[in-house]
């Protein structure tokens, strides 16, 4: 069977003096292996070279790119994660005569309630949650679990007020000014 070269050579693929060309850098570097003097890289090896390089570069722009889209569906299933929380703890049929007003993205909103359901907003047990201009009344405890997930989605979530003890030494103990004063 005839040598790699000796088929290029029938092939036309490749000339003599290349081919001579070839054998003698081969024999080169071996002597200069053999002796201990750093051999210069051929052509081929700066290629296969560049091509490792490349292709680690591919490999860690594409880890990068795979990382980023993880971490957008992270939040995206997050939101909807969210979203379902407030779908299912929503307090439905509380609506009266009785406004509220609150802020949702910087814009002052009114919500009108029933009497029992504005104390509760007023007294810290339940809370106001909005997502995608859309606002939920839920209770204080579904608020503290979705500000765990995401702080920005609770609109207002009173503290809830003590029992009021009125001190003795206050001037003003007969005038007491309730939360839910309206303007």
């Amino acid at each position: 069977m005839a040598s790699l070269q000796e088929q290029l050579l029938k092939a036309g693929l490749t000339t003599k003096q290349k081919a001579r060309q070839a054998n003698s850098d081969k024999r080169k570097k071996n002597k200069q292996k053999r002796s201990g003097v750093e051999v210069e890289t051929s052509l081929q090896e700066k290629i296969k070279q560049d091509l490792v390089k490349a292709q680690q570069e591919k490999q860690a722009k594409d880890q990068a790119l795979n990382e980023e889209k993880k971490q957008q569906l992270e939040k995206k299933e997050q939101q909807l994660r969210i979203l379902q929380i407030l779908q299912h703890h929503q307090l439905k049929n509380c609506t009266g005569e009785s406004e509220y007003n609150y802020t949702f993205d910087n814009k002052i909103k009114k919500l009108y309630l029933d009497e029992v359901t504005h104390r509760a907003l007023v007294n810290g047990r339940l809370a106001l949650c909005g997502q995608d201009d859309i606002t939920y009344i839920v209770t204080s405890e579904t608020a503290e679990k979705l500000a765990e997930l995401d702080a920005s989605v609770i609109l207002l979530k009173n503290e809830k007020v003590q029992s009021e003890e009125i001190e003795e030494d206050d001037p003003y103990a007969d005038y007491q000014i309730p939360d839910d004063l309206m303007w």
